[in-house]
């Protein structure tokens, strides 16, 4: 549940940033009446993405078990892939994120209102098919069906309360900070996702080496204790992993949080073309 809370918070604040960047150039540059496009856009991107969640959900609950875990192993190979995106390409383009969607605005404004609607949609959608995904793969270690939608669930108002906070300046957080430490916490999630699905395929039998432990300490571990819930829930610890299972964690977890969290080169500003000019001289007197 910690792990989904996590997801929907960091998912749900993203969605509430762009909605939030939208919503206020309208708003400052007086074009109030034209809020009601930006919400049907939004508002279809969200019932897309919850659908999206429920075919999921549901439709896999068809197939044979082989199928199903092969499906299931596909969805966090996938969603591995969506979070590792995600977290480089919040890094690199928070600064200029508002920027690019009011430039965006402006020119669906001048096309008609379904561009609008449109802008709203694919602004929106990324966000919300990536949160199903990552729900829909992150749930699948839980025994609970109703754990996972809580989490989420809260995840997302939490982002929505702090989102208008925001909005509104009753709140300052440093984005930046925020969303670097729940980038390197996602890392840890969806190394946890990446295990679960070489798992998955190793019960489908797929790839070999079920029954070949790493290490096993369940004769020490208390299952339903609340640290094994914590650390089942984000980094899918379990007492008897696989080497597999193992090997394709630390592959995958070391490296991609060292790269996220090495710091990055500040760009140098580009030379001026009055640089090379020499300073007029001081007018005589």
């Amino acid at each position: 549940m910690t792990a989904i809370y996590l997801i929907g918070l960091r998912e749900g604040l993203e969605i509430t940033l762009v909605v939030s960047i939208l919503v206020a150039f309208l708003v400052k540059s007086d074009r109030r009446p034209l809020l009601k496009w930006v919400w049907a856009g939004v508002a279809a991107a969200a019932v897309l993405s919850i659908g999206f969640a429920a075919l999921l959900q549901f439709g896999v609950a068809r197939l044979s078990f082989t199928h199903q875990e092969l499906f299931e192993a596909i969805a966090s190979f996938v969603a591995v892939t969506f979070v590792t995106w995600m977290i480089f390409w919040m890094r690199r383009m928070a600064r200029h994120m508002g920027r690019e969607l009011r430039g965006r605005l402006e020119e669906a404004i001048g096309v008609g209102r379904w561009a609008i609607v449109g802008v709203a949609f694919l602004a929106v959608i990324r966000e919300g098919l990536e949160t199903s995904i990552l729900f829909y793969a992150a749930a699948q270690e839980s025994t609970d069906s109703v754990r996972p939608l809580v989490g989420v669930s809260l995840g997302l108002l939490t982002a929505v309360v702090l989102g208008w906070l925001l909005y509104l300046s009753a709140l300052r957080i440093n984005l930046t900070r925020f969303f670097t430490w729940t980038g390197a916490l996602l890392v840890l999630v969806a190394a946890g996702i990446l295990k679960y699905g070489v798992h998955d395929l190793q019960e489908a039998g797929i790839l070999p080496g079920l029954n070949n432990t790493a290490f096993d300490i369940s004769g020490s571990w208390t299952p339903g204790a609340w640290y094994a819930e914590l650390l089942r829930g984000m980094v899918n610890f379990t007492p008897a992993p696989t080497v597999l299972e193992t090997v394709a964690w630390l592959a995958y977890g070391i490296p991609v949080l060292v790269i996220f969290l090495w710091p990055s080169r500040p760009q140098r500003p580009e030379p001026s073309s009055h640089s090379a000019e020499p300073a007029p001289a001081p007018a005589a007197s």
